[in-house]
């Protein structure tokens, strides 16, 4: 009998069963690193706050993730979740403002990009907002001022600090003006709660642009960044065709503004909760919170129809 002949025969002896099936790995149980193309196991990685363990990569995390990573278990209430954007300009691309909002809501779960509220750190009371990029790439719209004036005004009203973890795509454009109005709203009322010698403290994530940058993102007593974000007012390209000349390649980046005196400190993700429980611990006094009666800042128009009071606000700020 021929070789070829005998390895046939043990084939056709051989039950289908038994042949050697290619390996499956299910989805969802490991994690391919963008920067460095590390596999981790996935639960690994979240126990790592979605820091890379090989090259440090900082993954972008959504805001209920970040929100428990910075706050005490429990300690948690959001306010004024109910508000949503309205469509006054009635703006229209490849689809209507309205239509994209909704889906947007849908998807995320979330009214808009930023989620604030109140709760502590390390057993010390603090007034946070947290910015999330996957609702409309975090821009700034009409609900993103209201709810972050509204947070600082409550802080100012319970002598609590103010942590805000900023990512944004800049200013939301199909709410015109209304959005850039925001950028002096919110510097107002930051300024009401520097006046009241209350702590606020901005945390820099990636990306960080646009009406941000210029405004309550860069307005921190002590201004915090996560590594490698990058942190600018408009584009590269932009900058160098004004310029006309070549911009140094980290420009943009968290490290490069530390070097030049635009932020504090650039704190690593897994250090974040201890950096900022010690700067609020050597800049303000213990306050409880009571996070079954947080305090609701109304607005002059809150009996208008839902849908129209963001508008209203706006002319009466």
């Amino acid at each position: 009998m021929s070789l070829f002949d005998w390895f046939a025969d043990r084939r056709k002896a051989t039950p289908m069963g038994q042949q050697h099936q290619e390996r499956e790995i299910p989805d969802g149980l490991w994690h391919k690193c963008s920067s460095c193309s590390a596999l981790t196991y996935i639960k690994d990685l979240r126990n790592n706050l979605m820091v890379c363990p090989e090259c440090g990569h900082h993954m972008q995390v959504n805001s209920s993730e970040r929100i428990a990573q910075l706050t005490d278990p429990g300690s948690w209430t959001e306010i004024n979740g109910q508000l949503h954007s309205c469509d006054p300009l009635e703006f229209r691309d490849r689809k209507p403002y309205s239509a994209r909002l909704r889906e947007t809501q849908e998807s995320t779960g979330l009214s808009d990009s930023v989620v604030t509220g109140l709760g502590s750190i390390e057993g010390f009371g603090i007034a946070l907002g947290v910015m999330d990029f996957r609702f409309m790439g975090g821009s700034m719209g009409s609900v993103v001022g209201e709810k972050l004036t509204r947070l600082i005004e409550t802080a100012t009203q319970k002598n609590l600090p103010v942590a805000i973890v900023c990512a944004s795509g800049g200013a939301r454009m199909q709410e015109g003006i209304l959005s850039l109005m925001q950028m002096a709203k919110t510097s107002a009322a930051l300024e009401r709660h520097r006046q009241a010698r209350l702590l606020y403290v901005p945390i820099l994530t990636h990306p960080t642009t646009g009406g941000v940058t210029a405004s309550f993102a860069m307005l921190g007593d002590i201004i915090l960044a996560e590594p490698k974000a990058m942190i600018a007012f408009t584009g590269r390209r932009v900058i160098e065709q004004t310029l006309k000349q070549k911009i140094p390649d980290d420009f943009q980046s968290a490290e490069y503004l530390l070097e030049h005196g635009f932020v504090d400190a650039v704190v690593p993700r897994t250090q974040l909760k201890q950096t900022l429980a010690a700067i609020i611990r050597m800049h303000s006094k213990p306050v409880p919170i009571d996070a079954a009666k947080p305090i609701h800042v109304q607005s002059a128009n809150a009996k208008l129809e839902p849908g129209m009071h963001l508008l209203a606000d706006e002319m009466t700020s």
